[in-house]
């Protein structure tokens, strides 16, 4: 048994999608599970209309709804022939699952709403693999996801009921590979108990098939994607990163703590947990060896890149200049998991501490709001951290030159600076 996760540049357009139907041939009559995600941009389209639901402004709503709409139809009408109208209903049904949403009026939290439009992404671009590699003799049963992944209701983060999920796998995915050596379902997405869509937070499609293979023992994940394997950095940001063969589990986690966008954070347990290999390949070019994740001891790595834009730094001082200690920071602790922000970056001195955030306007608005009971507070915008894992002095020069530092901070083996 393998496990498969499409990302949603490999399904983002008609040859795409004819190039997965491809690379599944190569591997012949093994069972593989296959998670995918929503094609190409829809996740940030339908963020979108989320947004301008919440704000109120229904009509421009249902008309970004539209254009999801229109953009999965054509994509159905160019791949299908024999089994166009079949999906075309399926995909239908979900499409009144969001416009019923977005003819109500906005009565809970946003992050509810976000869950239950955004999950139909996923929803409707498995629907159309799916019905495509019937079409094409690649047969595979199709399963929704939220049937199966139990979740709290802690919407846009949820948290997996894992002894719910494997009994569902164990029910409702294993017999499903005594017919079909392909099933297909859904990452990102989960429900909760009472059938309210939730998502695991953003790429969490790649956790989702992590949460497969450990329940199905698999013999591995693979992650497809559009570069060579691991790169070393950005290469968008970086035309000269470098790629990485081989990587184990604890440099992994350590990269993805830091904001690398290669691996989603919560992947790797679920696969450490049982020893399985993760394997990062290219879908454009199935027959590259890709990178190979595991257990084993790596050494003479890169210097390994990674930037995060649009950062906040909260500066937080005592306003009776008494010690910023135990309470006060354990204060601003339980804030942190009340409006469920997680600091990149944190210093503390006497009477002051500074908390380097992702740039999420409301919840860093809740914070500062919250805070200001305790302290005197300041925000700066518009800034960038830099995290460079095995790093050298010519390098930390090269990427810091010309830049005004707010923050620095260094061990051995990471240096992070905070940056205008």
């Amino acid at each position: 048994m393998k496990v498969f996760k499409f990302g949603g540049a490999s399904v983002s357009n008609v040859e795409r999608v004819q190039n997965l139907a491809s690379i599944l041939r190569s591997y012949g009559d093994e069972k593989i599970l296959i998670v995918i995600s929503a094609m190409g941009k829809t996740t940030n389209a339908l963020e979108k209309v989320a947004e301008a639901f919440y704000q109120g402004h229904r009509e421009e709503a249902l008309r970004l709804f539209e254009q999801v709409r229109q953009h999965h139809l054509t994509m159905a009408k160019y791949l299908l022939v024999r089994n166009y109208l079949e999906t075309e209903a399926q995909l239908k049904d979900f499409f009144t699952e969001v416009e019923w949403l977005l003819h109500d009026k906005p009565q809970k939290e946003y992050d509810y709403y976000y869950d239950q439009v955004v999950c139909s992404g996923e929803l409707l671009s498995t629907t159309i693999v799916s019905a495509f590699l019937n079409e094409t003799g690649i047969l595979n049963s199709w399963i929704d996801v939220r049937d199966i992944f139990r979740t709290d209701d802690n919407f846009r983060d949820a948290a997996i009921d894992w002894t719910t999920t494997r009994r569902n796998t164990e029910q409702r995915i294993l017999p499903l590979f005594d017919q079909y050596n392909i099933v297909i379902t859904q990452g990102f997405i989960g429900a909760t108990d009472a059938n309210e869509s939730t998502t695991l937070g953003r790429e969490g499609s790649d956790y989702s098939a992590a949460v497969f293979a450990n329940l199905l023992d698999a013999e591995s994940q693979t992650i497809w994607k559009d570069v060579e394997g691991v790169m070393n950095a950005d290469p968008k940001l970086f035309p000269d990163a470098r790629f990485i063969a081989e990587l184990n589990y604890d440099e992994v986690i350590e990269m993805a703590y830091y904001g690398a966008q290669v691996i989603h954070p919560k992947t790797i347990k679920p696969l450490q947990n049982k020893g399985i290999p993760l394997l990062v390949k290219c879908f454009l070019d199935k027959d590259l060896p890709g990178t190979v994740i595991h257990k084993k001891t790596v050494k003479n790595l890169p210097p390994i890149i990674v930037l995060k834009e649009d950062q906040v730094l909260i500066h937080l001082h005592s306003k009776d200049f008494s010690f910023v200690g135990e309470k006060p920071t354990g204060e601003l602790y339980n804030l942190f998991s009340e409006i469920r922000v997680k600091p990149n970056l944190m210093q503390s001195g006497a009477v002051h501490l500074q908390v380097c955030l992702d740039d999420k306007p409301d919840r860093i608005g809740k914070l500062a709001l919250a805070a200001s009971e305790n302290f005197e507070v300041r925000v700066e915008k518009g800034l960038t951290l830099l995290t460079i894992r095995h790093y050298d002095k010519d390098i930390l020069e090269k990427l810091t030159t010309g830049k005004h530092i707010l923050l620095r901070q260094q061990s051995p083996e990471t240096v992070q600076v905070l940056m205008r």
